[in-house]
């Protein structure tokens, strides 16, 4: 009969492509992760890996095993799951994906509260792309998801989550900063730094733009970066004015390191959802989070 562990094992090198790394994930030795992983290839009569010095890769029978494996721990974890839920306890481990900086922000504070009701729910948070998030959700290999942004698939069911601001913020010693307020047109001569292309923010600035006639062209573009706290960052050390999240510009406005200036007849929000495939069962873990998020509004779980 298949080791359950060597399975988990075998999924965790599988998808760090290294033995050590495995390691220090599973909390055991390298040497542990490569025996275990050699005694499930002669369990099963076949090569499950390539090994390439220090990093290793599927073989075609290990690319087979994969989502069957993920499909047997799964199936494991329901039934562990559904037996302790007929004692009245939900545990578990679960895997929320999330693609936004304000989902990071409002993840802890969410998770604190929902884990006073359910204390041996440990709860995993992946920040990944939304084309990796949508992958993610469709394999199974996370249960729930928060984006910015609902996708046109059959399959996924959405539930609001939260509504964010986006704000302009700019340097503490800007001369905006004393004014607090201007007008879009004055956005055209200050460099301003942007979210990347598909980043959520970015495309609410262009509908917010557009209203006034502006295109994302015609900014004078300081720089792009990939994340709202390098962006935060930038900000902060004078290198150009940025529309980030509100949650993510809390600490340098608190700090007083930049400072919020309102638009003239711009007010950027965006909606933010949690998001299930309909084709992967969940776990009762992962009903219980999706119920208890339907329950309550996520501002309150920031104030827990």
């Amino acid at each position: 009969m298949l080791d359950l562990n060597a399975l988990q094992t075998f999924l965790v090198v599988a998808e760090l492509g290294n033995f050590s790394q495995a390691g220090r994930h599973l909390h055991v030795s390298q040497p542990a992760v490569s025996q275990t992983i050699q005694v499930l290839e002669k369990q099963l009569g076949v090569q499950l890996l390539n090994r390439q010095g220090r990093s290793v890769s599927l073989t075609e029978v290990g690319q087979v095993l994969k989502p069957m494996a993920k499909e047997l721990l799964a199936a494991s974890m329901r039934v562990e799951e559904t037996i302790l839920s007929l004692q009245g306890e939900v545990m578990g481990e679960m895997n929320i994906g999330c693609t936004t900086a304000s989902g990071k922000y409002l993840l802890p504070g969410l998770i604190a509260r929902f884990r006073r009701q359910h204390a041996r729910v440990q709860i995993n948070v992946l920040v990944t792309s939304r084309d990796s998030l949508v992958n993610k959700l469709r394999s199974g290999d996370v249960g729930l998801g928060v984006m910015s942004k609902k996708i046109d698939l059959h399959e996924f069911e959405y539930q609001d989550f939260y509504q964010d601001d986006v704000i302009l913020i700019v340097p503490a010693d800007h001369p905006w900063a004393r004014f607090g307020q201007v007008f879009p047109d004055d956005l055209l001569e200050e460099p301003i730094i942007l979210r990347e292309e598909v980043a959520g923010t970015r495309e609410v600035l262009r509908s917010g733009l557009r209203q006034h006639d502006i295109s994302l062209e015609m900014l004078n573009v300081a720089m792009v970066l990939g994340n709202a706290e390098a962006i935060e960052i930038a900000v902060e050390e004078g290198l150009g004015i940025a529309f980030i999240s509100r949650l993510a510009a809390a600490r340098g406005l608190a700090l007083g390191r930049i400072a919020e200036v309102k638009v003239e007849g711009m007010n950027l929000t965006r909606d933010l959802y949690l998001v299930r495939s309909g084709k992967q069962p969940l776990t009762r873990a992962q009903v219980e989070f999706w119920e208890f998020v339907k329950k309550m509004h996520c501002s309150e779980a920031l104030s827990a």
